[in-house]
């Protein structure tokens, strides 16, 4: 059997009786997302009914169908009348999949598909040796890359990827997750909270995960994520040899700003003579702002008004994100963001962003805009006698443009073009060897007059969305591929 290259899923698979009544149906549970699983990934589907089916029934199937371009057509003899293109060919197998209809199995087996029969409870329905029978149908894309591991031999590997459903669709609408095999071996799968993980991950040869979207709460430096992200946590202690991008202990610096703002304060071994410098923001920790002593702590962390105010835990809760730009000392007091919180340095950055994204060893940015400098930032507060501007960085920032100066959003961007991509690409592999993390990204802004570029962030398995997608999706399935290969090499 060759790569599967198509899947025809039978109305008995697509349809759930309703109760009691008969004549009311609607789709199985979980079909509709295996579609999307299959759709995303570019495989070619059908479904197919027998003569006689209830029109109402017939409806859903072909609104389903048109709504994924699916072909949708009765089942009957021969094939090549009513089927073309379904017939096994040299480049690829298809798989018919059929819940509990015995008296359809004789017939469909003189159709060269493969056939998987959904057991609903486990019953078997056949004894057929080459007939493949699942109790879910989450089941199918493992099912559907062992196959296709066995036909392509050992460059294959099988990726399983937990993440939360918009980030899921985030990547799989731009064909970074495809089940059919990419040019250097790597099929993906989404590891399912509807089956139990370790039987998922038998057959995985690699873990990826977005683990800074699983967070419940973080307190007292105590994480807790969902439960299938404590199930896979609980997994990968027990098996150290799992093969896993990143290692769930590798990440937690870039939940903690404090600790990145303490990482980025050795990029000093980066910086020479005669050169620009690359740096870190300073900053300052505060566990309460009615009682610390901001004149003399700004003074010895070197920062000036304004500042900017983090939470000091960076993501996976949902105040993480809120943030305030104060321009005053006295509006320390009382100030809504959450503490313990992070003062970090306001650059003036001419409203220009440097997003980088480390892929393996490749490297990439993308020019946004950005904050405006501190002098417009006043215009925007000049309304409330400049009490701080508070934001979700996740929602809105301050721009430029919210502020009746046609002159601000330009202000300074001849000079903030001459980025020096060789002291960014060293400091970006300087991270990546000390985090030891495979993908990750960071935001350098650079300052005004200094010319100091200075990286503000740093975030865990990026979108990368800003990179082009036939650049950046090959280069994210080299990084993880080139992980693996190394990870077995050893």
């Amino acid at each position: 059997m060759g790569v599967v290259r198509g899947v025809i899923l039978d109305e008995s698979v697509f349809l759930a009786e309703g109760g009691d009544d008969k004549n009311v149906s609607s789709l199985r549970l979980g079909v509709e997302s295996l579609i999307r699983i299959l759709f995303l990934s570019r495989i070619h589907m059908g479904i197919s009914y027998g003569v006689g089916l209830p029109d109402d029934k017939v409806s859903i199937l072909k609104r389903i169908a048109s709504l994924y371009s699916l072909d949708c057509f009765i089942l009957n003899d021969p094939v090549s009348e009513v089927m073309p293109g379904w017939s096994n060919t040299d480049d690829g197998s298809i798989i018919y999949l059929v819940s509990n209809k015995k008296e359809l199995l004789p017939k469909l087996s003189s159709y060269n598909w493969l056939i998987v029969v959904l057991n609903v409870g486990g019953e078997s329905s056949c004894d057929t040796p080459n007939i493949l029978q699942i109790e879910n149908l989450e089941e199918l894309p493992l099912i559907m890359c062992n196959l296709n591991k066995r036909s392509i031999g050992t460059n294959a590997v099988t990726v399983g990827y937990i993440m939360k459903p918009s980030r899921v669709e985030d990547f799989a609408k731009r064909g970074a997750f495809p089940l059919c095999p990419t040019q250097n071996g790597l099929m993906f799968i989404p590891l399912s909270s509807k089956l139990p993980l370790s039987s998922q991950l038998k057959d995985v040869d690699i873990v990826l995960h977005k683990a800074t979207d699983e967070i419940l709460s973080i307190e007292e430096n105590k994480l807790t994520f969902t439960q299938n992200m404590q199930e896979l946590q609980r997994y990968l202690d027990q098996h150290r040899d799992c093969c896993v991008i990143d290692p769930l202990s590798n990440i937690y610096t870039l939940l903690d700003r404090l600790e990145i703002q303490q990482v980025l304060l050795d990029l000093v071994e980066l910086n020479t003579k005669g050169s620009y410098l690359i740096r870190g923001a300073h900053f300052l920790k505060v566990d309460n702002f009615d009682e610390f002593n901001f004149v003399t702590g700004l003074t010895e962390a070197r920062l000036s008004l304004p500042c900017i105010v983090k939470p000091k835990v960076a993501c996976g809760v949902s105040d993480a994100h809120k943030m305030a730009i104060v321009f005053r000392v006295n509006d320390f007091k009382n100030l809504r963001v959450p503490l313990p919180a992070v003062i970090q340095e306001y650059v003036d950055h001419s409203s220009t962003l440097y997003k980088f994204y480390v892929l393996g060893e490749q490297i990439f940015y993308a020019v946004k805009k950005s904050i405006p400098n501190a002098d417009i930032l006043m215009k925007l507060s000049n309304g409330d006698d400049l009490k701080p501007i508070v934001f979700d960085s996740l929602k809105s920032l301050p721009t430029a443009d919210s502020v009746n100066d046609s002159g601000a959003s330009n202000h300074g961007m001849t000079r903030n073009e001459s980025i020096d991509l060789k002291l960014v690409t060293d400091a970006a592999n300087w991270l990546r060897r000390r985090l030891q993390l495979t993908i990750f990204g960071f935001d350098v802004v650079i300052q005004d007059g200094t010319h100091d570029h200075v990286i503000v962030d740093v975030n865990y398995l990026p979108s990368f969305k800003e990179v082009p997608d036939d650049i950046s999706i090959p280069a994210f399935w080299e990084a993880i591929r080139n992980k693996f290969d190394c990870w077995m090499s050893k």
